[in-house]
């Protein structure tokens, strides 16, 4: 708190001090249509000076004082601005640049790759993500090839960041928290995320050290804006995994416009290349609009809306998976009955109305809430052999099964529901006063959880229950709980950002504070952050940045439960304290842009809830035990591997450690052990994406997208124990998706249809193959114990559950 005051202090003297040598430029960058155009590029010719305009379309820019400058305004797919400048010291100009949109789409790459990181921020391209072969449909899958993030499915969305799990990332949607179900436990069940690829106009990611303006999570912050329409189009998509429509235009003199999606996702095609093979019949559905309305100058109002309905069936017939190692191969074969039926049905809506009494004040009032309904059923009996196979080099029964080591069934039962809402009214403000930036926030949310968990699994191996037991039959797991959760959350912040001009160099400062109180118990927290980007005349290449601060993560529903689903309302928040520092350098490589960057950072964790992930479920322990840290080192290099193209490769180096203070086991001997720190289930040490984008020669409108990815072995936990430090480590993931391209007509073509059909402006066929070297990649374990005699001694071996195989995917795709 001392350190964010003198900081607040600092930086209001500095401003003063520096307005006397410079002068300021500000003002909001719109469209023809008046819309307000975020992330858009202000620079100085020949001089290291810029900035961005933020989600409103403001922006702040410090410019020397008493010379001739040139203000550039920039932005891809739009025609670039200039304004010739000459300003007296302390001076303060407004303007107000217009945007017309280009028609030279085939240069976006090339203008992206000029837009540099604000504070902890990057941006990340949407005209990427289009072309990516991409197994799950799902946006986030581009942000998997980006230093720091880290997946194991390409069946599901989540994705972890720098050690953390998939709930401590925080996803925005033009202000809006998103929230996904609750009760998805695997990827096959995982429908369409809330993020509607089609109706995107900018993204950028933080992982890590990410300002006072975003919520209470741990790890990191997407935040997605809309785009404003500025004509009527729309697009459409359809392949062998669903389809998707969208349409876009503007009514009543450009007062109001309209943004539509629906989509439509079904991922049988892939599940049937699983192990367990039988009927998949997954369907996921997705209605999204976004509205915007200025009945005036002053004010605008804007509703965003979406409706999800997920439904999942499945009746197993039978599985055979063949594991283990050279000297010891052993193949599972199980025959199934019953099935499966779950349904996640979500809601979304906000409504915001913005005032703006003038250029440099904007007042945003927002109400929105969030709906889940949640139902998860299933009864399945499976009834399984376990043999051993041959394993001499030369037998004519080489990989046939030898010998029976194990039979026996499992019968798995459950009967889980769901209904949760989560409420929200909410006021934002930001005025800018003299080239400097004060941001604040007030919001209210409200929350009602109603959880009923009862599921079992009942094991018998050759006759006998496991656990054995001699006078009682036991099942082998069971959860029973209910949660009733009423929660009221207050939150605030104020933040502070100025860019400064000095003798050495830019320097942008950003710097605020956020407060929260939770009524379930009582607490308060104050996390005070900070960020530092400074660009050096002497090294005009180069941008340096520090961020950090202190966050907290109250939980939300998941943490509350443990495995035994017994509910603990006094939990407390996590608290994390992040540490980062890196640096960009922006270079030319044959005649084309690159940018290398270098990210190292520090997280120190305390009051941690332990957890174990088993697929894509989150298991927690339901109590504060434990402290931990991450702490690793993120490169990426990237730019124009081939001219007009956009590629990147990243590494990430990492390691995550938790410790649960005083615990302790017997060993052999009779002695004590503490195990001390431990890895947490997200411990990787290496991760490696890559992005390649090529075309044909001559004839760029034959295309090939290749992505690959590495992560190291996660370590996975035992089961039927408490103790976490009892791990071993699945193999590492590794996969290579690559798509070919044909753009029949569009950018790079110089093709347009005639007659009925001229106004498709895009048409294109891709084929992707997805997990190209057809690796049998394991994202869980199915756990099989076999009773080897009568004292009831047991064996357990750990059946991997493989992700999909090698899967060929057509798409087709139209702008319009």
């Amino acid at each position: 708190m001392q350190f964010i005051t003198t900081l607040l202090v600092a930086c209001m003297f500095l401003s003063q001090v520096r307005g006397q040598e410079t002068a300021t430029v500000f003002g909001k960058v719109i469209t023809t249509g008046g819309q307000p155009l975020p992330l858009a590029n202000i620079s100085l010719r020949g001089l290291p000076h810029g900035t961005t305009s933020d989600t409103t379309g403001y922006f702040s820019l410090d410019v020397p004082a008493g010379r001739d400058i040139i203000l550039v305004v920039s932005s891809v797919g739009f025609i670039t601005l200039e304004y010739p400048l000459r300003l007296a010291p302390g001076e303060t100009r407004e303007i107000h640049p217009e945007m017309k949109e280009g028609t030279r789409e085939l240069e976006e790459v090339t203008v992206e790759a000029e837009i540099r990181r604000t504070g902890s921020f990057v941006p990340v391209s949407m005209k990427d993500y289009r072309l990516i072969p991409n197994a799950s449909g799902q946006f986030e899958t581009l942000l998997k090839t980006l230093p720091g993030v880290s997946s194991r499915d390409e069946l599901s969305s989540r994705y972890s960041v720098r050690g953390g799990n998939f709930d401590e990332n925080l996803v925005y949607v033009n202000g809006l928290e998103i929230y996904r179900p609750f009760l998805i436990r695997s990827g096959q069940q995982e429908g369409l995320s809330f993020i509607n690829p089609d109706l995107v106009g900018s993204v950028k990611f933080s992982a890590g050290g990410f300002g006072a303006e975003y919520g209470d999570r741990m790890s990191s912050v997407l935040d997605i804006t809309y785009r404003t329409p500025q004509k009527t189009g729309g697009s459409a998509s359809l392949s062998f995994l669903g389809g998707s429509v969208h349409m876009e235009g503007l009514a009543a003199e450009n007062k109001i416009s309209w943004l539509a999606g629906i989509r439509y996702k079904t991922n049988r095609y892939l599940l049937q290349s699983l192990d367990v093979a039988g009927d998949y019949q997954p369907s996921f559905f997705d209605f999204q609009t976004y509205l915007q309305y200025q009945p005036s100058n002053r004010w605008e109002f804007s509703f965003l809306g979406n409706l999800s309905l997920n439904d999942y069936r499945f009746v197993p017939d039978d599985r055979e998976t063949s594991f283990g190692t050279v000297n010891h191969a052993v193949k599972l074969y199980v025959l199934y009955d019953g099935q499966e039926r779950d349904r996640f049905n979500t809601r979304t809506g906000a409504l915001t109305a913005a005032y703006k009494p003038s250029s440099r004040l904007v007042l945003k009032f927002t109400a929105s809430a969030f709906h889940t309904m949640e139902a998860e059923t299933f009864d399945i009996r499976g009834s399984y052999s376990l043999n051993e196979l041959d394993k001499e080099m030369g037998s004519k029964n080489l990989g046939d099964s030898i010998l029976n080591i194990g039979i026996g069934s499992f019968l798995n039962h459950a009967r889980n529901d769901l209904a949760g809402t989560i409420a929200s009214a909410e006021h934002r403000g930001e005025y800018l006063a003299g080239g400097t930036t004060w941001k604040w926030g007030l919001k209210y949310q409200y929350e009602a959880v109603d959880n009923r968990v009862h599921e079992w699994e009942m094991v018998d191996s050759a006759g006998f229950s496991i656990p054995y037991n001699n006078k009682t039959v036991n099942l082998a797991y069971v959860s029973q709980g209910e949660l009733n959760l009423r929660s009221g959350r207050l939150t605030s912040f104020l933040q502070y950002s100025r860019r400064f001009m000095t003798g050495a160099g830019n320097l942008s400062l950003n710097a605020g504070i956020r407060a929260n109180y939770w009524d379930l118990t009582g607490e308060w927290f104050l996390s005070p952050r900070f960020s530092m980007v400074f660009e050096p005349l002497w090294e005009k290449e180069y941008r340096l940045h520090l961020s950090g601060g202190t966050y907290h993560q109250p939980p939300l529903f998941r943490e509350y439960t443990n495995r035994e689903g017994k509910s603990n309302l006094r939990i407390q928040a996590q608290r994390s304290v992040h540490i980062v520092g890196g640096a960009d350098r922006y270079f030319t490589l044959w005649e084309r842009p690159f940018v290398f960057s270098a990210e190292a950072y520090l997280k120190w964790m305390d009051r941690l809830i332990p957890y174990r992930i088993e697929n894509v479920r989150i298991r927690y322990a339901g109590e504060n035990l434990a402290r931990g840290y991450a702490t690793g080192l993120d490169l990426k290099m990237n730019g124009e591997f081939v001219p007009g193209t956009e590629s990147w490769a990243s590494l990430s180096l990492m390691r995550t450690r938790e410790d649960i203070p005083g615990d302790s086991y017997t060993d052999e001997t009779g002695g004590t052990v503490y195990p001390g720190y431990y890895p947490r289930p997200t411990d990787q040490l290496v991760n490696f994406g890559l992005h390649f984008q090529d075309y044909l020669p001559g004839d760029p409108s034959y295309r090939v997208q290749l992505t690959m990815m590495y992560g190291s072995r996660l370590p996975v936990n035992y089961p039927n124990t408490d103790r976490y430090d009892l791990y071993f480590r699945m193999p590492p993931y590794r996969r290579v998706d690559i798509g070919f391209i044909k753009v029949w007509v569009g950018e790079g073509t110089g093709k347009r249809f005639q007659g009925k059909f001229q106004g498709i402006r895009h048409f294109s066929v891709s084929a992707e193959v997805f997990n190209l070297l057809d690796i049998n990649n394991t994202i869980s374990y199915h756990w099989i114990s076999t009773v080897n005699n009568l004292s009831g001694e047991t064996r357990m071996y750990a059946v991997p559950n493989y992700l999909t195989s090698r899967r060929i995917n057509i798409k087709l795709t139209v702008r319009f």
